[in-house]
């Protein structure tokens, strides 16, 4: 994978730089709820402005479909990018035409272009669009990997229209999956959790033709026992899908992939907190009314050993219902020998998906991961193989 960065880029003097970031943070009570992607984009910024360009970024919010809302306008992101920054930023009422010249052509270093997505040309990648939003500046960065499995004009499109480069964000994402799963130290291992296996067919037919060890847990976990034959009671599993999961099964064997599931279980006849009916047991002795919750402790040892025996880690998804106490202890478990195995140089750790974020942070694990990545579907994408266009247009 080669690319251009903007650690790469001279003197960028008299350059507007249109730069596509991910600002579709959480808001409550009209106040940014979590400002993490707000926070990812500074250091791109301040480089860029270190090198003398004019700064306009371009954003998506929520989902307005090629339609003006009002309530879904960039304006409210304005003052906490002003608090992030600290300095002040312009304002364009709309992402191209006059109103966007208007703002881009103001004193401000920094500039905030309305939602892309209120125009339908974003979606369709169309070429008139495109050549409108590329009019707004001199050089393409893109910093939001987390778009970039979207085929979009602010994505794919500019890459095509200006010189383009990777921000700081997105080069060090790319950087982290490329030693993960394009050139990884082995032996190489995947944690993957979830509800349910229909949500990653493409990411388990994947990884078994990469990995020497995958490791299967949350409610996906139940569907492969079932394959197997063990009795999986009253807790969530697709049965219809057992015989897929024992084609994935057949397919890791012929790849040389051991696929890993638990030997024991937590388990309880209702999800609640520490409910009267926990119980911690091996798999055969499961009653038809209780559900599988979490991984046994057992099994939760087993797995750390096998993790210690890899040099590069994937994760996406938990092992149980980490949300709930005490069914997240095996998460938290290996999620902390997976930390600590990367602190000490003995492992790669790549993690990424908004429920791995949360359970790697609620085991105080994420700060010690190689890399975590705050993206969703793109993540997903690049655990199924698939190209990314957003990262294809930046390949040259």
């Amino acid at each position: 994978m080669s690319f251009k960065s903007i650690s790469d880029l001279g003197d960028a003097s008299g350059k507007r730089a249109l730069v596509r970031v991910d600002l579709n943070v959480p808001m409550l009570d009209g106040q940014v709820s979590d400002d993490t992607r707000i926070q990812t984009i500074i250091p791109t910024v301040k480089l860029l402005l270190g090198k003398g360009a004019k700064v306009v970024l371009l954003s998506h919010f929520a989902r307005p479909k090629g339609q003006v809302v009002p309530e879904m306008s960039l304006l409210q992101l304005v003052k906490p990018l002003e608090q992030a920054l600290d300095t002040k930023i312009a304002f364009g009422t709309d992402c191209i035409g006059d109103a966007a010249s208007k703002a881009v052509n103001s004193d401000a270093s920094v500039v905030l272009l309305e939602n892309v997505r209120f125009h339908k040309g974003e979606s369709e990648n169309e070429a008139g669009f495109v050549a409108a939003l590329a009019e707004q500046g001199d050089i393409f960065v893109n910093d939001a990997f987390s778009c970039a499995h979207r085929a979009h004009a602010s994505t794919a499109g500019l890459a095509k229209a200006l010189p383009s480069y990777a921000g700081l964000t997105m080069s060090s994402e790319l950087t982290a999956l490329e030693n993960a799963l394009g050139s990884p130290a082995r032996p190489l291992g995947a944690v993957v959790g979830g509800a349910k296996v229909s949500s990653k067919l493409d990411v388990l037919s994947n990884l078994v033709t990469q990995v020497e060890h995958l490791i299967i847990g949350g409610g996906m976990a139940n569907t492969f026992l079932a394959a197997l034959g063990h009795n999986v009671g009253a807790s969530l599993c697709e049965h219809d899908l057992t015989d897929t999961a024992k084609a994935i099964m057949e397919k890791a064997e012929k790849c040389g992939c051991k696929i890993h599931l638990p030997s024991d279980v937590v388990v309880s006849k209702e999800f609640a907190a520490n409910p009267a009916s926990l119980r911690t047991i091996p798999l055969g002795e499961l009653h038809d009314d209780e559900m599988i919750l979490d991984v046994g402790p057992s099994s939760a040892q087993d797995l750390i050993s096998v993790v210690k025996e890899c040099k590069t880690l994937i994760w996406n998804g938990p092992l149980g219902a980490f949300e709930m106490e005490p069914f997240d202890q095996a998460t938290v478990k290996l999620a902390q020998a997976a930390a600590t195995l990367t602190k000490s140089g003995k492992l790669l750790s790549v993690a990424g998906g908004g429920d791995t974020v949360a359970a790697l942070n609620q085991a105080g694990a994420k700060d010690s991961f190689s890399h975590v990545s705050t993206a969703g579907g793109a993540f997903l994408e690049w655990m199924e193989g698939k190209e990314l266009p957003g990262v294809k247009a930046l390949e040259g």
